[in-house]
């Protein structure tokens, strides 16, 4: 048996990496639908706070919308005011107790994660709405577009490329937040580790392996998303032709 800290690693790594590896890609596979169902749930809800406010006169949609408008407020609120392993909890075991609805781990690990980071994701996406100039969507209103039509042609595409670092800052945050879904015995990466550790009574060695391979995911994932980001810029330098080098090109 291995005696000391360089020894365990390289024996309990041996012993234990395919459970490892697979709890990694648990991990990654809930962070990438949780961070996609929430950025829907964002979306949405981001662009119904957004819509403005019918005329008074109109009692029904003004007051419809202002009821639409609280609970969205609320959800955002609620979702951000508590701990993520707190909405595990009472999501999963809520629905068993008062819906006797029992779902399978991996479905309320997307919902838990999904509807967490939607709050997150909506005030993202409101402040990428808001930051877009307001002049585009008077013009747009002038040319007889809908509030429907505004944001999706015109809004939106500008919006999202705004908030993207945050976006890609949400998936990485994630991959780390995923570990307290072991609490409703997810079988993700803090878990395997949980696991093994008991086996030998090796805590710190093992959770020495987990704390690397969470940085290992994190650090491949900012790495990507930058690339990604400066892809989406474009070259740095643009060069200007002016009509005489036009018609000498052609």
């Amino acid at each position: 048996m291995p005696t000391t800290f360089f020894e365990w690693i390289p024996f309990l790594w041996k012993k234990y990496w395919p459970l490892l590896l697979k709890g990694a890609w648990t991990s990654l596979y809930l962070s990438f639908l949780g961070t996609s169902i929430g950025f829907v749930v964002g979306l949405l809800v981001a662009m119904v706070r957004t819509i403005p406010d019918p005329p008074k006169s109109k009692k029904v949609r003004y007051w419809l919308l202002k009821a639409v408008k609280f609970l969205c407020v609320a959800y955002i609120e609620v979702f951000r005011g508590t701990p993520l392993m707190v909405q595990a909890m009472v999501i999963y075991y809520g629905l068993m107790k008062f819906a006797s609805l029992r779902l399978p781990l991996i479905v309320a690990s997307m919902i838990i994660v999904g509807s967490n980071t939607g709050a997150y994701m909506a005030e993202i996406m409101r402040s990428g709405i808001i930051s877009v100039e307001k002049g585009q969507t008077e013009a747009a209103m002038s040319l007889g577009m809908t509030h429907w039509q505004t944001m999706s042609c015109v809004i939106l595409p500008q919006a999202i490329r705004n908030v993207l670092p945050s976006v890609g800052n949400e998936f990485v945050v994630n991959v780390k937040d995923t570990s307290v879904l072991n609490v409703i015995a997810v079988s993700e990466l803090y878990f395997v580790g949980k696991s093994a550790s008991g086996t030998y009574l090796k805590y710190f060695e093992v959770y020495s392996i987990v704390a690397v391979m969470y940085l290992i995911m994190t650090a491949t994932l900012s790495k990507l998303l930058g690339r990604i980001e400066k892809k989406l810029d474009g070259p740095s330098e643009y060069q200007v032709l002016n009509d005489e080098e036009e018609e000498s090109d052609v």
